[in-house]
């Protein structure tokens, strides 16, 4: 592969796409971003009384590495602060900086593709029904102690669709030369899979 390239990952939560994008960079050595961690520790500064363009054009490497990222509650915080424009702006420079980096990079998100990083090597678009993305979400969740219930998650998982497929900035949607792949019945490992062969296609 050449010294610079970039595999754009989008999708819905819960899809696969961070566990895709996590194993495809191992794979290639490639550096990783998950990009929705940017959208979150806004979206933590926030609950914790920032302004959102504030706590965006300010954010930090350490807000990255908060233990609460990957709570629900974050997560909603992440979502409702992803539809503001001047957030999203303040955020765009260090992923495309990211993407472009010498030795490869994998980003994934919800607009890596369509807006980041248009003229990425690779893109591909994860995504799996709402019923089963909330069921692999309720399993992380208890896992980790949360308590809650299906109804709730998968509730809140359709509210966070609504919000990213339909928003004026950016919308949640493939990109037109994505490569879709549709996880809902699929292993992790052929998901894996899928995504391998598309990479090494344009070796």
């Amino acid at each position: 592969m050449t010294d610079i390239f970039t595999i754009a990952i989008d999708g819905p939560a819960a899809a696969g796409k961070g566990t895709i994008s996590k194993a495809i960079a191992a794979r290639f050595g490639f550096a990783h971003l998950d990009t929705g961690l940017l959208y979150r520790a806004v979206g933590a500064r926030v609950l914790a009384g920032v302004d959102p363009v504030e706590a965006a054009q300010t954010l930090q490497a350490h807000d990255l590495e908060r233990g609460d990222l990957r709570s629900a509650e974050v997560a909603q915080a992440a979502s409702k602060v992803a539809v503001i424009g001047e957030v999203r702006a303040a955020l765009v420079d260090f992923q495309r900086a990211f993407a472009r980096r010498a030795g490869g990079a994998v980003l994934d998100g919800r607009d890596i593709g369509t807006v980041i990083c248009p003229n990425a090597e690779v893109k591909l678009y994860v995504t799996a029904s709402a019923e089963v993305r909330a069921k692999r979400r309720f399993l992380e969740l208890t896992g980790k102690g949360e308590v809650t219930s299906l109804a709730v998650v998968l509730a809140d998982v359709a509210a966070r669709d609504e919000r990213d497929m339909n928003r004026a900035e950016a919308p949640l949607k493939p990109a037109a030369d994505a490569v879709v792949i549709d996880t809902s019945e699929l292993s992790i490992e052929q998901a894996l899979q899928l995504a391998l062969t598309e990479v090494s296609a344009l070796k």
